[in-house]
This record gives structure tokens, sequence and C-alpha cells, in this order.
């Protein structure tokens, strides 16, 4: 586990995941929830528009941090 490996900020990349099911988003939302009660960060990077449009059916655009890349979602931690 990333984070009892001491990772607090973490990111998940879904640019191969052309679909998320409802299993599947409740499992994102609870990554999150205890990333952040952990203190840390979950940011989702390169959603598809079939995902994006999910999160924001869901209203849970506006819950996670979203980024286009890596490189842009990583310098967002030190900001």
């Amino acid at each position: 586990n990333l984070m009892q490996q001491g990772h607090r900020n973490l990111l998940l990349n879904l640019e191969s995941v052309p679909y998320i099911d409802s299993a599947g988003l409740g499992g994102i939302v609870h990554v999150y929830s205890t990333v952040k009660r952990k203190g840390g960060t979950l940011k989702l990077v390169n959603l598809t528009k079939r995902i994006t449009d999910l999160l924001t059916i869901t209203k849970l655009l506006t819950v996670f941090e979203t980024f286009d890349s890596e490189a842009d979602a990583v310098s967002s931690f030190n900001s």
C-alpha cells in the first residue's frame, strides 16, 4: 500500500481506461477519501472524454483535481 509506505500525494493516470463503471467510480472515491483523511492528495491525469463526462454528470469533477499530463500534475504538488 502506497500510503503505508509514506506516500501521500498520488496520481491516477486514466489514459488507458476507456470506461469506468459504478464500482470503479466508487473505488476511486474510496481511495480519494482515504488519501485525504491521511493528509494526502489524489489527482487524476489523462481523463478520456467519456470519463470527464461521467465525472461531470456525477458532480465529481468539482471534487477531483484533474490534469492533462503527469508533468502538470506533479508540478502542482509543489505549488
